[in-house]
């Protein structure tokens, strides 16, 4: 009832306002103003203002949007966590995506080096001791593409 009556004052003293403008000659201005001073009362005469009030004063719908607020926060830690690749499912799934990989090598290639000045021995043909070592990948691909 209290919010009814200020509601009720600001549209009176906002039409006074708009009435003290339309005697100065500003009757665009004068008009804005009464729309303006006409929402409270229209807000109160609708019943909008009451569920306003109601839904502001409730502990209850507050805690409804606790209850919100927390699913939405549980929402977005799952997500984060998803796409860390943390949440992929059970043990024996993750070993099992990780044994159907496939290897790091291109089928046909040659095998990959194992470090610096050491290659795996490829079935075309032999590495070589010395600084040519590192290149026997690369000449493997290069005789693979006729090159």
């Amino acid at each position: 009832m209290l919010i009814s009556t200020v509601c009720a004052a600001v549209s009176a003293a906002g039409l006074g306002i708009a009435l003290l403008t339309a005697y100065r000659k500003r009757y665009l201005a004068a008009t804005r103003i009464a729309a303006y001073a006409l929402i409270p009362v229209g807000l109160v005469m609708t019943g909008i203002i009451d569920w306003v009030t109601d839904l502001v004063l409730k502990p209850a719908v507050w805690a409804g949007f606790g209850v919100l607020a927390l699913s939405a926060a549980l929402f977005m830690i799952t997500r984060a966590v998803e796409r860390r690749g943390g949440g992929t499912g059970t043990r024996k799934e993750r070993r099992a995506a990780a044994a159907g990989r496939p290897e790091a090598v291109a089928p046909g290639a040659a095998a990959p080096s194992l470090g610096p000045g050491r290659t795996a021995r490829s079935s075309k043909g032999k590495s070589k001791p010395g600084a040519g070592d590192d290149f026997s990948d690369i000449e493997a691909i290069l005789k693979k593409h006729g090159i």
